[in-house]
């Protein structure tokens, strides 16, 4: 499905080249659940970030669907994110001047969905996450583990092929932790390809397959 292949991440000063990520080497198959841990700093969210094509490498390949990401000019990574990726935040990233139902709309609108199919998916998603009663109101008049179960709705409705979570539980107690991992068990299980980078233990066994990153690098890749 995708394929790292030595990829480097590296910022340049005037006198030293500093890398986030060195020599990484990566393949994630459909219906994968996998996580990627390690310390703060050793490189986790940049290594989302690059799959999600949110960021570029500064050397090696990454093919996607067998389709070459690191040759791709913007506009096409562009329509490959909005068609393709899901992600997932510890901040949620909500819009605040939108309604959940706007929220969970909008990646509809950037792939040109027609008004009648937006109302049915938007309306499928409420109904699964049980949101219904509060689509009219804003995130600020939400709590953060609703707030959460809007984030995911609006990275799913597009039926994307592969989510990206960057800590999604981050901001949440232990309740509300569960529940949005039992939410992405059950994506999985209904096919759904997930990578999230977590510093939970318990969340990362919920996956298949724990990815360990330290310094930049993976240091370890076992099945769970």
């Amino acid at each position: 499905m995708l394929k790292l292949s030595d990829i480097d991440k590296y910022v340049d000063s005037r006198f030293q080249r500093t890398f986030i990520l060195k020599g990484v080497n990566l393949e994630v198959e459909s219906g994968e659940f996998l996580t990627i841990m390690g310390p703060s700093g050793a490189g986790k969210s940049t290594l989302l970030n690059i799959i999600g094509m949110l960021d570029e490498p500064s050397a090696g390949e990454y093919f996607f669907f067998d389709q070459p990401v690191h040759k791709m000019k913007e506009k096409q990574k562009s329509e490959m994110h909005k068609n393709h990726l899901g992600f997932i935040f510890q901040a949620y990233h909500l819009i605040d001047e939108l309604t959940v139902y706007e929220n969970i709309e909008t990646p509809l609108l950037y792939k040109g969905v027609s008004s009648s199919q937006r109302k049915s998916m938007v309306a499928e998603m409420l109904d699964r996450f049980n949101i219904v009663a509060r689509k009219d109101l804003f995130p600020e008049q939400l709590s953060g583990g609703q707030q959460q179960l809007v984030g995911i709705a609006r990275a799913i409705v597009g039926q994307p092929k592969i989510l990206l979570a960057d800590e999604p539980t981050g901001n949440l107690h232990s309740d509300q932790g569960k529940q949005i991992m039992d939410i992405f068990q059950k994506l999985n299980e209904e096919g759904m390809t997930i990578v999230q980078v977590t510093h939970s233990e318990e969340n990362a066994q919920r996956g298949k397959r724990i990815v360990k990153v330290a310094d930049g690098a993976i240091v370890s890749d076992e099945k769970v």
